[in-house]
């Protein structure tokens, strides 16, 4: 499972890192929303929440599937300008960079959390009648705001967009100016920072730092970022962007909406004191834990070393049946094994059992 990005072709001065205002907000609004997502962030959404006007955060509940789920590609508009667009310095010039994708394409990427629709295939349902039919009852099934929201984007699209626009403006007046004056210079040094590497080490590298979750593999010509969601998208010899987040970690979003370029939205700061798992070994781990043998074993390793022979004695099993149990849990990265003499011990790895809570919750959030 994972996004792959077909980078054939791709010119070294076709990949950008650079920071995003509108994206930035774009995350600001998701941790506002849901803020579990975010431990991190707690003590910032508390005070955002407890200063904002109530008018403000009744207009927030109107189109928050845009951003709550994880974010629409709206926030990501350069992506889907006709001939490709760099994210802009400031928020007035990302709203207006919104401001020239068409109205299929802001229905097409509005909708999409909306009500479900498939990620950038087939007609839009602005002239489809019948997609613009199952997209308002999918709409009806998530409650009246949606369904009042999905019909005014089908039937005046205008509308929607200036609501849209003026209500990112109030938000950036209320509080997320005085946030992106205080993250953007984080932002901006570690564009600087992911663009040397690209200039003096290439891209492998500067991919390496961005995650250890996004790989090249410069034989196939093919970027793949290690996700539960599955997709594929090209640069078709246009470009790759990158863009920096303060506010999202742990989400490592991709766009890979078609005839969009790619883009890769990243975290930053507060790096971590392991690499997280991949989505491979996590369903490795999680499998060899389902067993009920295994979890006594795990128990009995938690608390000391064993020998086979003495797992075998303690359990009432053949020494093969405990080496085939200790194999499964070898191989997934959660049980140690030493020598000592002519004796081979086995241990419970404890970190890598008690950062499975945590790696689940960001592989599922990846």
């Amino acid at each position: 499972m994972s996004v792959r990005i077909d980078i054939t072709g791709l010119r070294p001065e076709g990949v950008a890192v650079v920071p995003s205002p509108l994206a930035e907000l774009g995350m600001a609004l998701h941790a506002l929303a849901e803020p579990g997502h975010h431990p991190g962030l707690q003590g910032w959404v508390t005070g955002v929440t407890a200063g904002l006007d109530p008018h403000l955060a009744d207009r927030m509940c109107d189109a928050d599937f845009l951003w709550r789920s994880t974010f629409s590609d709206l926030f990501l508009p350069y992506a889907g300008v006709p001939g490709g667009a760099l994210p802009g310095g400031t928020l007035a010039e990302e709203l207006d960079l919104l401001d020239k994708l068409s109205d299929e394409q802001f229905v097409d990427a509005a909708l999409e959390f909306s009500c479900a629709m498939p990620y950038g295939v087939g007609p839009s349902p602005l002239v489809d009648t019948e997609l613009g039919r199952r997209a308002l009852e999918l709409a009806a099934a998530r409650g009246p705001r949606q369904q009042r929201f999905s019909e005014l984007l089908l039937t005046d699209p205008p509308k929607i967009r200036a609501w849209l626009r003026q209500f990112l403006q109030d938000c950036d007046e209320a509080f997320f100016a005085q946030a992106w004056a205080r993250l953007s210079h984080q932002l901006a040094a570690d564009a600087r920072h992911k663009t040397d590497l690209l200039r003096r080490k290439g891209l492998a590298e500067a991919l390496a730092a961005v995650s250890p979750a996004v790989t090249l593999d410069e034989a196939a010509g093919e970027i793949t970022v290690d996700k539960l969601s599955v997709g594929r998208t090209a640069t078709e010899s246009g470009a790759l962007l990158l863009v920096p987040t303060s506010l999202g970690r742990p989400h490592l979003s991709v766009l890979y909406r078609r005839d969009w370029q790619p883009v890769v939205q990243y975290p930053v700061g507060s790096p971590e004191l392991t690499p997280p798992s991949s989505v491979e070994q996590l369903a490795l781990r999680m499998t060899a834990l389902s067993h009920p043998v295994r979890m006594r074993i795990c128990r009995n390793l938690a608390r000391s070393a064993y020998t086979t022979s003495e797992l075998a004695q303690v359990h009432g099993m053949t020494a093969p049946e405990i080496s085939r149990h200790l194999g499964v849990l070898k191989k997934a990265g959660l049980v140690s094994t030493r020598r000592r003499g002519r004796y081979v011990q086995h241990q419970l790895d404890i970190a890598a059992v008690a950062r499975l809570g945590s790696d689940f919750l960001e592989g599922i959030l990846r």
